[in-house]
């Protein structure tokens, strides 16, 4: 959401957040899959207009379950989120920088609802510090690291070689895929090139999880539950990655200590 101080409100779409683990998101992507489109501007149009009414200015954003064809709000993070490439990403409209160049020249509004246009698919995928199997913490220094680049890949971190890594450190990793219709397969191919190119050698990252994830038939087809990432690490004793490999019957991603990847490229909204 973005809302300026002359009660003018706009809602820039969804991001979907349904793959997570205790509550930690793994994924998140726009557009939502499998989610009917007048359903999601009829309950973006309630937000925009809640922030009328309460007087709200600045980024906001709502978030939601999605069960049974219907929305329950959460909360409301008051604030530009670190996921909000993902929406930048996925619109034509360079929205927040307007945004912000219309409020400093104290323009009376901002731009139109119908100025907003949606481009393509975003994903992101959270690269955490640990084991891929277990999900220990994996602390220690980066003997080596190179992060994927070109036409739509996005990376924001802070570390480089020879960095050390404290237990809690998140990196995110943005991709953009311009084909907003052919999701499927096409959606996660790009986002799967750029991980298979990262290399963090040194310490564990989760970094085969998302591989297997962007060959997982179910999160392909949309529609995941909160829950999905659970139920798989309860169907095997290897964890969650050999789970997701049991169920689609494939061989395991690559995943040790020194990593070298040379790879590219109910459901929670927000």
């Amino acid at each position: 959401m973005l809302a300026d101080e002359h009660k003018n409100a706009v809602y820039l779409f969804e991001r979907d957040c349904s793959m997570q683990r205790r509550h930690q998101k793994i994924i998140e992507e726009a557009p939502a899959p499998d989610i009917y489109p007048r359903a999601l501007t009829r309950i973006g149009e309630r937000c925009a207009d809640a922030c009328r009414k309460i007087g709200y200015r600045g980024a906001g954003t709502f978030e939601f379950l999605y069960e049974d064809d219907e929305f329950f709000f959460i909360e409301m993070n008051t604030r530009v989120q670190v996921e909000h490439p993902v929406t930048e990403l996925h619109h034509r409209h360079r929205h927040r920088a307007a945004a912000d160049s219309r409020r400093r020249r104290a323009r009376s509004s901002l731009f139109r609802q119908r100025d907003i246009v949606l481009r393509g698919h975003a994903i992101e995928c959270r690269i955490n510090a640990e084991d891929p199997y277990t999900f220990v913490p994996s602390p220690g220094r980066i003997t080596s690291y190179h992060a994927p680049g070109g036409p739509g890949i996005r990376v924001d971190s802070h570390v480089y070689q020879n960095y050390f890594v404290p237990p809690l450190l998140r990196l995110d990793d943005r991709q953009g895929d311009r084909v907003r219709r052919r999701r499927a397969s096409r959606r996660s191919r790009a986002c799967a090139i750029a991980l298979s190119e990262m290399v963090v050698e040194g310490i564990k990252t989760n970094i085969p999880l998302h591989q297997e994830l962007l060959l997982d038939d179910k999160f392909l087809r949309g529609g995941t539950s909160i829950h999905y990432l659970e139920e798989a690490d309860g169907k095997a004793q290897g964890g969650v990655v050999s789970g997701l490999c049991e169920q689609r019957g494939g061989a395991r991603a690559v995943g040790s200590e020194q990593m070298r990847i040379t790879a590219r490229g109910p459901t929670a909204q927000s």
